[in-house]
């Protein structure tokens, strides 16, 4: 049976949002991330390696955008976050996010990425078991926030997880030990997950749900402030010391080995500590929509 609510999610208007964030998340940067990638270009030393691949950044992010193609070959992982209000059927709104990605992909917006993990066999349009990735939360508001990350698969590999205490790192269970596991995370990854980087982290949870909050700790704008002092000024800190590793865009030397550091905590069991850090390159691709219950919609990022 479908209730009155989910006739708003087969609105061809709703499918018409949702294609059209998927394009502009896979041609176009936000505009934090631009602005902060041409900073961190100013920052390298004149026609140093450093600096002659972030001109190389700024020109393709920029030829993206205008001809309306792929920033990257590997255009990821569609990641679809919404905020809703109740009422609205989660199934629906998947069935709505994979029609999105099979029409992007139709239309040469995506890459074909979704292979079955036991045949091998791609799907040919981006629509298999758990992919795209679709997180669903209620809030009290009539319209639809939709952020969607596309999430390659360069950076992914590289994301890790520690247990606190880890001995080999003298690091305990405390701020401390977050901010010495982190910066091993980023030394192990150096070049690997196409660097400059953007890091979200979570402190706590379980295994899996702190993969989910790193993820989600990377919907926010590389300019904001945490709310908490002591994660603001832990983010602040790691963003430092890792700028002074010397790995450099792609891992090629230089001053800018992180964009930015994004952290969370949820609590935890008292037998477990555990930091997860989620890796993303610097092409990081997320945006955001609001869906009024007019069908009309509008970005927010």
């Amino acid at each position: 049976m479908t209730c009155i609510d989910d006739k708003r999610i087969a609105d061809p208007a709703f499918g018409e949002a949702l294609f059209n964030l998927v394009r502009k998340t896979s041609c176009e940067l936000p505009a934090d991330v631009e602005t902060a990638l041409k900073g961190a270009h100013d920052a390298e030393a004149p026609g140093s390696t450093a600096q002659m691949v972030l001109a190389a950044f700024l020109e393709n992010m920029g030829l993206a955008r205008e001809k309306q193609y792929p920033l990257c070959q590997d255009t990821g992982m569609p990641m679809f976050f919404f905020h809703h209000p109740p009422g609205l059927s989660p199934r629906a709104l998947r069935k709505a996010c994979e029609e999105a990605v099979a029409r992007a992909t139709r239309e040469q917006y995506l890459r074909h990425n979704a292979v079955d993990s036991v045949t091998g066999k791609n799907s040919g349009n981006n629509v298999g078991k758990g992919f795209p990735a679709v997180f669903c939360q209620e809030w009290d508001d009539p319209a639809i926030g939709v952020a969607l990350m596309l999430k390659g698969g360069g950076s992914e590999n590289v994301g890790s997880q520690y247990s606190l205490p880890d001995d080999s790192l003298n690091a305990g269970r405390d701020l401390e030990g977050v901010r010495r596991v982190v910066l091993d995370a980023v030394r192990r990854a150096e070049g690997k997950g196409c660097p400059p980087g953007i890091l979200g982290i979570c402190i706590g949870a379980d295994r899996g749900s702190g993969y989910i909050e790193s993820k989600h700790q990377l919907l926010r704008s590389l300019g904001d402030t945490n709310p908490d002092p002591a994660l603001a000024e832990l983010e602040a800190r790691i963003l430092r010391d890792a700028n002074t590793l010397g790995i450099g865009p792609l891992g090629l030397g230089g001053k800018t080995t992180l964009l930015g550091v994004k952290i969370g905590a949820l609590h935890r069991v008292p037998a477990s500590f555990f930091v997860t850090i989620t890796y993303m390159c610097w092409e990081h691709r997320r945006r955001e929509i609001r869906i009024e219950p007019d069908g009309s919609y509008r970005f927010t990022v």
